[in-house]
Formats: structure tokens, C-alpha cells, sequence
């Protein structure tokens, strides 16, 4: 199980300037593969970005909060996003002076937090943030981000482990959070429960017996088991038949969750799920 020792409380969110507090930083080549290769792929991502450029005339904005000690995955962020919109406009913020880098790769990087440094912003990342700070503070950091969206704008808020082999993450808009998506290396873990530990912050301390989020990794691990026969094709095909069957049962449920989950061929084992169905009301 993740510690959360070291979790921390962000000044007044009504103080003027940077909104947030320094987190340890660290981050590594390719850690948020997963989530960049999920955003680009989003219909609404492609409108957005799209959209500033041939219907606005402008250049889309995108902005990634707390991109820790190094520019790799910010740098590695923006390629995603030029394959989308070429023009795309690309801030890192650092609410830790010492780690605001020179630009460099058409990257523009500042001084900033959750406030996203005044600008409005087509597209936010934040990744490995908000895991280190109280969970009662999420909400807040949520507003603070989503007040500052362009119209149509999202926010991918999540987490994942050191190298990126297990991550889960968030997407927001202006009206509030629309999706989780669970997303894994096929033979990295055992069953898929084990994501539990990276679950963004505002669900880790939900998955106990009772919420629905508990409900769904327990629904998941059961469909994995079911699936047992056909592990001798590999972790892919299982997932595949795993995840068939619990998308069935929502279907089952009149919960539109298919559309979250297209069909197409993806190197990760991955789901995405409405909100309503891994949190309640809060």
C-alpha cells in the first residue's frame, strides 16, 4: 500500500499568486504514456484543439501543472498534443522557483499552481499532484483549475506508479469530473484490484466496502476470474473477454458506457468508466 505520510496542505486558496505547494518532483521518460496516449485518442480533446485554431483563429492552449524536476514529460506531452494541433501552446508550471526551466523544445515553463498562472487553457494536466496533498483539498484544487478552462476544456487529473506501468486517472470539464480510466501494463499486475493503490486522491480513501468505486474493482476482479480459461493467450485476451463482460453488465444497467471504450487495438489494458459509476455524489 501507497504512504501518505507525506501528504501536504496548500496555502489559502484565496491568496494571491501560485495556488499550491512544492510536491517531491520526481518523474521519468515515458512515465505518463498511458494518459498521453488515452488524451489524444479523446474525440472532445480533438474538437477542442481543433476547434481554437479553424473556428477561434487562435492557438490552443495547454497547460501542465507540477511537472515535477525535470521537462521530460511535459516536453513529451506537447509532441502528443502537435500531432492534434501543430500549434498548440504548451506551459509547464512549477509552483517551486527553483525547478522553472529555461523553454526549450516550444515549450513555454513558469511559475504557477492550480491557478494555471492566469491563462486559460484548452487542455490541464495535472499528474502526481494532488496524490500528495489532503484529500479534502481536491475539490478545491478541481474549481480553482476547471474556473480557469476555455469553453469545451478539460482537465486529466491522476496518478501512476515510478515508471508508468499502472495508472489512473480523471477527466474533468467545466461542470465536474465524467470519467475514470484504469489503465495497466497486461503483466504487471495479478488482478486488476491491485490499481487500488493508484486511484487518484479523491477516490483512494472511497475504495473501502460500501462505495462504489470498492464495488467495481471487486466487479472487475470477479469478471477477471471468470475469464481464467483464456489466460493461456495472454493477459490481453483475458482482459479483453474480462472486460467485454463487465461492460455487458453496464449495458445491462443503461449506464453509456460503451462509448467510453471504442474498439480498437491498444498495447495496455485499459477501461474507462462514467463517474457516476465509481463515485457517489459528493
Amino acid at each position: 500500500m501507497a504512504d501518505h505520510a507525506h501528504n501536504l496542505k496548500a496555502r489559502s486558496w484565496n491568496t494571491d499568486g501560485p495556488v499550491g505547494v512544492p510536491t517531491r518532483g520526481t518523474t521519468g521518460y515515458n512515465r505518463l504514456r498511458k494518459s498521453d496516449h488515452w488524451l489524444v485518442a479523446q474525440p472532445r480533446v480533438q474538437a477542442q484543439l481543433r476547434g481554437a485554431v479553424l473556428h477561434e483563429h487562435r492557438n490552443p492552449v495547454a497547460i501542465d501543472v507540477g511537472y515535477g524536476a525535470s521537462h521530460t514529460t511535459t516536453c513529451e506531452w506537447a509532441r502528443w498534443l502537435r500531432t492534434i494541433a501543430p500549434t498548440v501552446e504548451v506551459t509547464g508550471l512549477e509552483i517551486e522557483p527553483s525547478r522553472v526551466l529555461p523553454d526549450r523544445e516550444g515549450v513555454h515553463f513558469a511559475l504557477g499552481g492550480f491557478e494555471l498562472a492566469g491563462m486559460q487553457a484548452d487542455v490541464v494536466r495535472a499528474f502526481n499532484v494532488l496524490r500528495q496533498y489532503d484529500v479534502d483539498q481536491v475539490q478545491s484544487a478541481w474549481d480553482i483549475m476547471r474556473a480557469n478552462l476555455r469553453p469545451g476544456g478539460v482537465i486529466i487529473e491522476g496518478t501512476c506508479d515510478e515508471i508508468g506501468r499502472r495508472s489512473c486517472w480523471v477527466l474533468l470539464d467545466e461542470s465536474g469530473p465524467q470519467s475514470l480510466t484504469l489503465a495497466w501494463d497486461p503483466k504487471d499486475i495479478e488482478t486488476p484490484s491491485e490499481l487500488a493503490e493508484r486511484l487518484p486522491k479523491i477516490l483512494i480513501h472511497r475504495n473501502t466496502p460500501g462505495h462504489r468505486i470498492h464495488d467495481v474493482l471487486n466487479e472487475l476482479d470477479r469478471c477477471w476470474s471468470r475469464a481464467a480459461p483464456l489466460a493461456v493467450f495472454g493477459p490481453r485476451v483475458r482482459w479483453r473477454s474480462a472486460k467485454q463482460e463487465f461492460l455487458g453488465s453496464l449495458i445491462d444497467a443503461h449506464v453509456p458506457a460503451a462509448r467510453l471504450n471504442p474498439r480498437r487495438r491498444l498495447a495496455d489494458n485499459s477501461i474507462t468508466l462514467p463517474w457516476s459509476v465509481v463515485c457517489e455524489p459528493v
